[in-house]
């Protein structure tokens, strides 16, 4: 309970030392994700490692992403992605119903727009993992209704 506590706040600072330290025009929205996303992917990279320290290799990217979706998702934000999805041809949805970094913000619609700063993150979390396990990716993320969302992710082939 506590590390969740302390790993929110962590996610909430960041969050505002990033938006702090620039102008706050359209065009710096943009870069603020981006550097949230950049920081997420390196510390993707560092805890996928880990994490698959002792695990077997993955015989297929399906494999690799019911581990994200499972133990990666868990370690990370304590629960199990809600549902994954797949056509089969490269593109994963990721479906967590109370996403725990939105349960902070209220439901409302108003919200909505500051759904990406707080997602971005975890987009670079997620394609930071995917990249030290070989798969190439981007990772994007929608939020209709809060605090739901859905990862998209796009495997890139090599």
């Amino acid at each position: 309970m506590a590390d969740e506590a302390l790993f929110q706040f962590l996610h909430n600072e960041l969050i505002q030392y990033v938006y702090k330290s620039s102008e706050h025009g359209e065009m710096e929205n943009g870069r603020c994700i981006t550097k949230l996303e950049n920081m997420g992917f390196r510390v993707g990279q560092g805890l996928i490692e880990r994490f698959t320290r002792d695990t077997a290799r993955f015989k297929d990217e399906l494999d690799v992403m019911k581990f994200v979706c499972k133990d990666f998702w868990t370690c990370v934000f304590k629960k199990q992605i809600d549902n994954l999805r797949t056509n089969h041809q490269g593109i994963y949805v990721l479906q967590d119903n109370k996403f725990r970094l939105l349960t902070q913000l209220s439901a409302g619609k108003q919200y909505l727009e500051h759904a990406p700063k707080y997602l971005a993150f975890t987009c670079g979390l997620v394609r930071g993992g995917l990249a030290n396990l070989g798969v190439k990716s981007i990772v994007t993320a929608e939020v209709s209704v809060m605090p739901a969302c859905k990862f998209q992710v796009m495997i890139q082939k090599m």
